[in-house]
């Protein structure tokens, strides 16, 4: 297998060519290689994540690539197993099986049959968990610490999404209030922000998480987690799920004629945007506290994190009937201009500034 640094290039490429909303996942399903299905099937379960990871370092890339594959492992259980106590007992699961000092083959996954399937894009996470043996595969092949790190987040995923699970199979479906919302997002991408800004001190000697790294990191995940919820309000209603307590009375509905319900979803698509551009400064304050050394690919890649998310919310806006703030809209510029960062920190500070500065005054 070619050195990642040269398969970087075409990785990327790949990426932005492949269909997420129909995947053909036959080529997928017969790929025996650990590390070639790794990096096949992450753009499948990671969106535009995959194009962040990708970016990283070699050895960053491969636990981010792993970990994420995890996490889209536990959302496809909380997503796709209907049953309340079935879907806590294959979190559960899966959350406790790596098992210290995390050097054996981690216990099966509960597999998924392809009939629970709702969407087309649904059969690429299913055949991730029915393959995630794969993964561990893979998984074992990193470090000690990095290991270690894995499994700890996948562990804290994991109870995150049983306590979500549980608050909306006893609420009705939906989220109460602010702080049910902000708990559920910090669970599902604060955390992995967690486990990338641990994996980036744990290459500077002697530099420790402090209380106020960490706390911008989880608010940095929440901001970022909204731009999914904010995307996907009508199929989450299909499915009997809501993330504001304004909606509670349409769950199950999506009709695209009933003028009262859009105008519903518009109010709270709005409110949520408005939440998460508040929150922007955030991720200012977590890229300039991380220690990236001088050339660093990491720290491009936090920048295109971001500059993906600001075009998202800049469509949220014309979405829900704002002016959007200016910015680029074009994929492979975004990812360019984004790969220059990675010889200037200073550069990707001022870039840095700017996005979040106009995030925060559009909220």
């Amino acid at each position: 297998m070619l050195p990642f640094t040269i398969r970087r290039p075409w990785l990327i490429t790949r990426e932005l060519l492949l269909s997420r909303a129909n995947p053909d996942v036959a080529p997928l399903a017969a790929i025996d290689d650990p590390e070639t299905f790794l990096w096949r099937i992450l753009p499948h379960a990671a969106r535009t994540f995959a194009a962040c990871i990708t970016l990283l370092p070699s050895d960053l890339a491969r636990a981010a690539a792993v970990s994420y594959s995890y996490c889209r492992i536990l959302d496809t259980y909380e997503d796709l197993i209907p049953a309340p106590a079935e879907r806590d007992e294959a979190l559960a699961s899966f959350g406790r099986r790596f098992q210290a000092p995390y050097d054996q083959m981690p216990s099966p996954a509960t597999p998924l049959a392809d009939a629970v399937a709702r969407e087309p894009r649904d059969h690429s996470h299913i055949l991730l968990v029915n393959r995630c043996y794969l993964l561990d595969r893979v998984f074992l092949t990193l470090a000690p610490p990095v290991r270690q790190h894995v499994a700890e987040l996948v562990a804290a995923m994991a109870d995150g999404m049983i306590w979500s699970s549980r608050a909306f199979a006893s609420q009705g479906g939906v989220l109460l209030d602010e702080q049910q919302l902000s708990r559920y997002c910090r669970n599902v991408i604060g955390l992995p922000f967690l486990f990338g800004a641990q994996l980036q001190l744990a290459q500077s000697r002697g530099v420790r998480m402090s209380a106020e790294l960490r706390e911008d990191c989880l608010v940095a995940g929440e901001m970022v987690q909204l731009a999914n919820v904010t995307l996907d309000i009508e199929k989450d209603l299909r499915r009997g799920v809501a993330y504001h307590p304004l909606l509670k009375g349409d769950l199950g509905r999506a009709d695209s004629d009933d003028a009262a319900l859009a105008e519903r979803v518009r109010q709270v698509r709005e409110a949520l945007l408005r939440r998460a551009l508040r929150l922007a400064p955030a991720y200012e304050r977590m890229m300039t506290a991380l220690p990236f050394p001088r050339v660093s690919l990491a720290r491009s890649s936090g920048v295109l994190m971001l500059l993906f998310t600001d075009r998202y919310y800049r469509s949220c806006a014309r979405r829900v009937g704002q002016t959007p703030w200016s910015g680029d809209e074009h994929t492979f510029s975004l990812m360019l201009r984004s790969f220059g960062h990675t010889a200037s920190g200073r550069w990707a500070s001022r870039t840095v500034r700017t996005v979040t500065g106009r995030m925060a005054a559009a909220g």
